[in-house]
């Protein structure tokens, strides 16, 4: 507003009404006030002649005069001030009368009725007042201090708007603040009240004063403050998010709301916070939940005497993070799914329902196609402890068949088959380790190298604390033969993912440092290091990985495997943003082939999970250089623009447009990372029109592209069965059937979408897309980085690296649970979630749910409850494991 209008304003009320903003129409005045009278109702107009009439008391000499005319007119605005649908009438007709009111408002003297006129100003202002002028706080905080909420929610709604203006405009001029800081905090209390936690936690936002949410939070309205708190964090620069979890994680320990505080704890990765809410919740029945969300989550977390005073309590506690019950509980779903039939690969490939000219092809018995066979085999069957290639009793097949379909891989196809007994027995320990015994003997050192993965394989995410892992493995480390020590050295590194396992440092660093290890083995280790070590930090690990890329020679940065290196380093860095920046300014001093690699493997990496708006860009910057051909770090780039974005939904459908451009526009090198992208973004989500994406990109003309884009679809529809998918792998395989390494990748895929007959997922959110698991994304992010070079990693010898997705597989399952952990049957409702943050009431949490009884499973997207109030779940968040307790104030209706 210029200031000649301005004055207009103060002068005169007339003026007002059309020099304001918002003047209602730009007739002459006269004709105006002759039309209105005539328009309004007997009633408008006494109480316009009444206001009228007040207007000029208020400006009358006599002080009593001057008191009864503002009551009146205090009275007559608030009791008109309740519904806000239109602008209430007296506000309408006092409209000409402001200007005059702020001239009269001027000239008095200091006193009550002053402050008085303030107020009736300040709610004035409301309608009244120009834009970015905040006359309504202005007067707010020269009237008198009496109750906010009298003059209506509209008002206290425009006064928080104005507050969050002029505490930044007060910040930046270095003024003071402190009165309003006092109005917030009434406006604070005030929303609190009246269900709009929202707002009151917004308004505090603005003015930077979360900390006084505290006591204004009662048991009525925590959950819904909390849950607006946690949503919100996701949006929030750092160190703000950090903050405003603390706040909520501060609230939920008051109100012993634990399960939500240790799922808080362990989304900032705080350990103090873990051992707190041991040591605060004095229930050993909760103490069990909550170390079934540790186990969920994938930390190796060691509880001692403080947080559980009985040994044997503590050690069924320990048991159940260690996840030594985790195999128990797949197996009681797949009975009662009943899946517990073993599948072949033909059950999977589904070869008759194909046109005559592909089933002609596959009969050929060739070694690529019974590697890929190995791997459908592995994935579908995998933990079920049976299957119709590896483990079939001896008995029935002379001699024993498991060694013929072993023999009829050739030399390293040998590693994976052996391997793949890992996989089938997954999280049977004792089972695994005894069917895998006969092959340490074997004489064919790939049998042996198999072996020593599958060992790895079947403790994966499985603590055992006599550490069967460490002590068979670590006597092959040092073998001369390097497919041995690969073995052993990425079956110690899926055995002790995120375990910070110190013995294994001390004996896998010195291997880094070995000038005459060869690259792959010196490749297996920084990627077993950083997966032991993921989201650690560790300087050690990091100096060793980074001495050992500083030693390679030129001829050796031209290699694939070498990129491997510092996706190790990265994974250090896993999810830890700005603790990267030191290593990051390292890598700056590399050979010029591998600097930009490595600073994008390494920036990726710190930034995954965080949704970090600028680093999206950082990545899409690179990837709109057009290069020449030998340049490979976009790859990275492409993969990191996914690795960020996953955090939330809306960041996610953003980037899934964002790489539809990089397809359009970008060099082969990024279009062959594009599908693996969106695999990352979507995997075990089959998203249709990702799926389309995918679909057309399978039959691009270039091959790299090609395969990504089956190998990603495997990854979209990994663990769900979906038919949609099937299909379209079953016609690529026909379409395939001459070409063997796209055929291969399709085989893959295959075993991906049935994986684990379907009852598996390889998503690393969990807990409602809540938490994410730091093991799971590395093993995703180590296998996609493989893909982004499919025809020396996975085509070549190195193809058991698409056994890392292994880290990320976790039954998709909801199993509840007695007071004994015994599985219960109850009924409950599984619906798509729905998004109820900072919704008014008790909004349903689900919709278009059937009702089941558990065990059931849980696709994407999917949200339980229960159906029956007989049981109290322990956990508020009804996935994995949730033991019930009895509700003492259920009654059976008669």
């Amino acid at each position: 507003m210029d200031p000649e209008q301005n004055n207009n304003v103060k002068n005169n009320g007339a003026a007002a009404a059309n020099g304001s903003v918002k003047a209602p129409t730009k007739d002459p005045k006269n004709k105006k006030d002759d039309k209105k009278d005539e328009d309004l109702s007997e009633e408008d107009l006494e109480l316009k002649q009444q206001l009228e009439l007040y207007v000029e008391r208020v400006q009358d000499v006599d002080q009593s005069l001057q008191k009864v005319a503002l009551e009146s007119m205090r009275q007559e605005i608030r009791t008109s001030t309740s519904s806000m649908t239109s602008v209430p009438k007296p506000l309408k007709f006092l409209r000409p009368h402001y200007g005059t009111l702020k001239s009269f408002y001027e000239t008095m003297p200091e006193s009550d009725m002053k402050k008085l006129l303030a107020d009736i100003l300040s709610v004035l202002a409301l309608t009244m007042s120009a834009e970015g002028e905040r006359e309504s706080l202005k007067y707010r905080l020269l009237g008198s201090e009496g109750d906010i909420g009298s003059w209506g929610h509209e008002y206290v709604r425009n006064l928080a708007g104005e507050i969050a203006q002029e505490y930044s405009k007060r910040v930046n001029e270095e003024s003071p603040v402190n009165e309003i800081i006092e109005l917030v905090e009434q406006i604070v209390a005030f929303h609190m009240k009246h269900n709009a936690e929202p707002e009151a936690v917004d308004l505090l936002m603005e003015v930077e004063y979360l900390d006084l949410l505290a006591k204004h939070v009662d048991k009525a309205n925590y959950r819904r403050t909390c849950l607006y708190l946690t949503s919100s964090a996701r949006y929030l620069a750092g160190p703000d998010d950090i903050s405003v979890l603390e706040i909520a994680y501060a609230i939920y320990t008051k109100f012993e709301e634990y399960p939500r505080a240790l799922q808080i704890a362990l989304y900032l990765d705080n350990m103090q916070h873990v051992k707190q809410i041991f040591t605060s919740c004095p229930d050993l029945l909760r103490k069990k939940q909550f170390c079934y969300i540790l186990a969920r989550q994938g930390v190796s977390f060691e509880l001692d005497e403080e947080m559980c005073s009985d040994d044997e309590d503590r050690e069924v506690l320990q048991e159940i993070i260690n996840n030594t019950k985790l195999s128990e509980g797949f197996l009681t779903l797949a009975r009662d799914i009943e899946v517990m039939e073993p599948k072949s690969p033909e059950d999977i490939y589904k070869a008759h329902l194909l046109d005559g000219r592909a089933s002609a092809g596959a009969s050929v018995d060739s070694a690529r196609q019974n590697l890929a066979a190995t791997f459908v085999n592995a994935f579908v069957n995998a933990g079920f402890g049976q299957d119709k290639l590896m483990t079939v009793p001896a008995e029935a097949a002379s001699g024993g068949s498991s060694g013929n379909w072993l023999f009829k891989n050739k030399e390293h196809g040998k590693a994976s088959a052996a391997a793949s007994l890992g996989m089938i027995d997954l999280w049977d320990v004792d089972a695994g380790l005894a069917q895998l015994d006969k092959y340490f003997h074997s004489n064919d050192n790939h049998v042996i190298s198999g072996a020593l993965l599958g060992v790895g394989i079947v403790n994966c995410g499985i603590r055992n604390d006599c550490d069967p892992a460490l002590a068979l493995l670590a006597d092959y480390l040092d073998k001369e033969d390097s497919s041995i020590r690969i073995g052993a050295i990425t079956g110690l590194g899926l055995a002790y993912a995120g375990t910070q396992n110190e013995q294994i440092r001390d004996k896998l660093t010195p291997i880094l440092g070995d000038p005459k290890a060869p690259l792959d083995v010196i490749a297996f280790t920084a990627v077993a290091l950083g997966l032991v070590y993921v989201g650690s930090c560790n300087e050690e690990v990091a100096q060793a990985i980074i001495f050992a890329l500083m030693d390679r020679s030129e001829s050796d940065l031209g290699e694939p495997l070498t990129r491997l290196l510092p996706l190790g380093l990265g994974l250090l860095y896993l999810g830890k943003q700005d603790s990267v920046e030191a290593t990051a300014e390292v890598s700056k001093t590399f050979n010029e082939k591998i600097r930009k690699y490595c600073d994008m493997t390494l920036l990726s990496c710190a930034y995954a999970g965080t949704g970090n708006v600028l680093k999206v860009q950082h990545f899409l910057g690179q990837c709109a250089q057009h290069l020449e051909k030998g340049e490979t770090f976009q790859g990275p780039a492409v993969l990191g623009i996914a690795m960020v974005a996953m955090a939330e939904e809306l960041g996610l459908d953003m980037a899934i447009r964002s790489l539809e451009h990089l397809l359009q526009y970008g060099e082969q090198n990024i279009r062959k990372a594009v599908p693996l992208a969106l695999g990352l973004l979507c995997v075990s989500n089959p998203k249709v029109h990702v799926m389309d994406t995918l679909s057309r990109l399978s039959h691009d003309a270039d091959t790299e592209v090609a395969m990504a884009a089956v190998i990603s679809l495997g990854l979209i529809g990994a663990g769900t069965n979906n038919a949609r998918i099937a299909g379209m792998l079953r016609n690529l395989s026909s379409y395939y059937y001459k070409e063997a390494s796209l055929l291969f990748c399709v085989r893959v895929a295959q075993g991906f979408v049935h994986m684990g007959k379907g009852l598996l997922t390889i998503a690393p959110y969990h807990s409602e897309r809540f938490l994410l698991s730091p093991t799971s994304l590395a093993g995703l992010v180590v296998l996609l980085h493989a893909c982004l070079d499919m025809k020396a990693i996975i085509l070549g010898k190195y193809h058991y690296v698409l056994y890392f997705v292994v880290l990320a597989m976790q039954p998709r399952m909801l199993l509840t649970v007695d007071e004994n952990l015994k599985p219960l049957s109850v009924p409950v409702r599984v619906g798509q979630a729905v998004d109820v943050v900072g919704q008014a009431g008790r909004p349903k949490t689900i919709t278009g749910f059937q009702t089941h009884s558990t065990p059931v499973l849980l696709a994407a997207g999917d949200r339980a409850e229960l159906a029956t109030e007989k049981y109290i779940p322990l956990s508020p968040i009804l996935e994995g494991f949730v033991i019930l307790k009895e509700n003492p104030d259920y009654r059976e209706e008669a």
